[in-house]
């Protein structure tokens, strides 16, 4: 190990550079604040002597930890990765690392996630969060926060609409000539939920459409499954879930049940995650995650550097994409 006192320090930097040490500090924190050439002088004098800075005296003296926290609900479900990556892709981009978190679906585990991270982050994004409304506000008002797929005013978010492509979803239904729907909802807590339920009842209700809601509070492959009885019980010709992994499970237990999709029953799912990968391939609502993940830390970053939070509402629309899990309704005679 080399000893401390051989290692080249902030103030060798500054001289073999010809600036002085708060340029060299901003050039490794806030390098938007110098000119481009004295930025690279700087980083040319620290390669060349081997300098590089310490990270944790700079959180001390500065509170500027260089790291953000990502809590997301279900590390595993397949919507989640790319968000998460896209997150860290924009988070790099500004020399941030991202701390991951993963809530279990369980809104006190996300908020000692918070307590744990606060002490050694600068800001937060919580997506899909399932805090209250009350306690993100309390959160944000202790560090900068901001939200994807949660709509609580004054806090900056990221929503990814997906009710229009749910009301294409029933409207494409509606034309194949089903009368009767189902929609199998997702977690209790998910905002998601809330706007694709919304959305079902709503386009079905203009369309003189039948609709029943049937709860599901995990949203997995095996929840799909075990509900596709009651989502046959009801006389329904097509079902709508929550998301394509819902739907997946629904699509083997009817594969299982010998029930033919989609000649005898349509299935549509949300996220088009999955889609082009189950058999057959799955009518979805089209996913933004990737951009939602970089709006997020688009903005997140734009508080950091400027403290200055603004009441920001970014929504990005969805679609849906016709695949070959839905078909012309059979009507029993």
């Amino acid at each position: 190990m080399t000893p401390r006192q051989n290692r080249p320090t902030i103030n060798q930097v500054a001289a073999a550079a010809g600036v002085t040490k708060s340029s060299v500090s901003r050039a490794f924190t806030r390098p938007e604040m110098l000119s481009q050439e004295t930025v690279r002088k700087i980083f040319a004098a620290a390669e060349q002597l081997g300098y590089v800075p310490n990270h944790t005296a700079r959180a001390l003296s500065t509170g500027r930890h260089g790291n953000i926290a990502l809590i997301v609900p279900d590390v595993a479900n397949p919507f989640f990765p790319p968000l998460i990556r896209a997150a860290q892709s924009e988070a790099d981009r500004s020399d941030y690392c991202v701390f991951l978190g993963n809530s279990d679906e369980n809104p006190q585990q996300e908020d000692k996630l918070i307590g744990r991270f606060a002490g050694q982050v600068e800001g937060f994004v919580l997506v899909s969060s399932r805090l209250s409304d009350a306690q993100i506000i309390e959160h944000a008002a202790r560090r900068p926060l901001v939200l994807i797929n949660r709509d609580v005013e004054g806090i900056p978010r990221v929503l990814i609409d997906s009710a229009t492509g749910v009301a294409e979803a029933v409207a494409h239904l509606a034309e194949l000539g089903h009368r009767k729907l189902v929609y199998v909802g997702g977690p209790h807590g998910s905002w998601s939920n809330k706007q694709r339920r919304g959305a079902v009842r709503r386009s079905a209700r203009e369309l003189g459409l039948e609709v029943t809601v049937i709860s599901n509070e995990f949203a997995a492959f095996e929840s799909g499954r075990k509900i596709t009885a009651s989502v046959l019980a009801t006389g329904a010709t097509a079902a709508i879930a929550f998301d394509d992994l819902t739907a997946q499970g629904m699509l083997a237990e009817l594969a299982d049940q010998g029930i033919a999709v989609p000649a005898n029953f349509a299935v549509v799912g949300c996220d088009d995650v999955l889609g082009a990968a189950t058999y057959p391939s799955l009518t979805t609502v089209s996913n933004r995650s990737v951009e939602a993940g970089k709006a997020a830390l688009n903005l997140l970053m734009d508080i950091l550097q400027n403290q200055a939070i603004r009441d920001v509402r970014y929504v990005l629309n969805t679609s849906l994409v016709i695949r070959k899990t839905t078909g012309p309704a059979v009507i029993p005679r």
